[in-house]
């Protein structure tokens, strides 16, 4: 059985290799690039999104603009792994706004977060008002960022 990735040909890679890289392209820079033309670039595109691999578009806000430059990231571990407990966690780590990204880990500690927020005064409030009385957290670990050195979401598409 082939993989989503095998399933496509070069032009669709290509397509996704540079939507990544400018999701604002026109569809006539599009063809421009990947050597198509318009409609079957727009065609392709379409397909592409409907299919689930481009799920979304947005914008990369430069998160000092925004007083956001304060970034964390935060071990969690649980009480216990039932599945009402993750479901709870799960839950309410989605509806907190400074949590850009939650990943559930395999060894050690249970939940790895990924936190922005203004400055260190407020991660603490942030950390000692809602993420310590998140539900099922045991432990928290912090690990604030010095320095960000590389920041991508583009994947490889070969």
């Amino acid at each position: 059985m082939k993989t989503l990735l095998e399933k496509l040909d070069q032009q669709d890679r290509r397509i996704l290799t540079h939507m990544q890289k400018n999701g604002r392209m026109t569809t006539t820079e599009l063809a421009e690039h990947v050597h198509v033309s318009t409609s079957a670039a727009q065609k392709r595109l379409r397909k592409l999104e409907r299919e689930g691999y481009i799920t979304d578009y947005r914008a990369h806000i430069a998160p000092k603009s925004v007083d956001q430059a304060y970034l964390v990231y935060i071990q969690i571990k649980l009480a216990d792994t039932q599945r009402s407990t993750l479901d709870k966690f799960n839950e309410a780590v989605r509806a907190i706004p400074q949590i850009l990204a939650c990943d559930m880990l395999t060894a050690g500690f249970d939940y790895l977060l990924k936190v922005r927020c203004r400055d260190m005064h407020a991660f603490t409030e942030l950390h000692g008002d809602v993420l310590s009385s998140l539900p099922g957290v045991q432990q928290t670990l912090s690990f604030p960022v010095m320095k960000e050195v590389k920041d991508t979401t583009a994947l490889i598409i070969e």
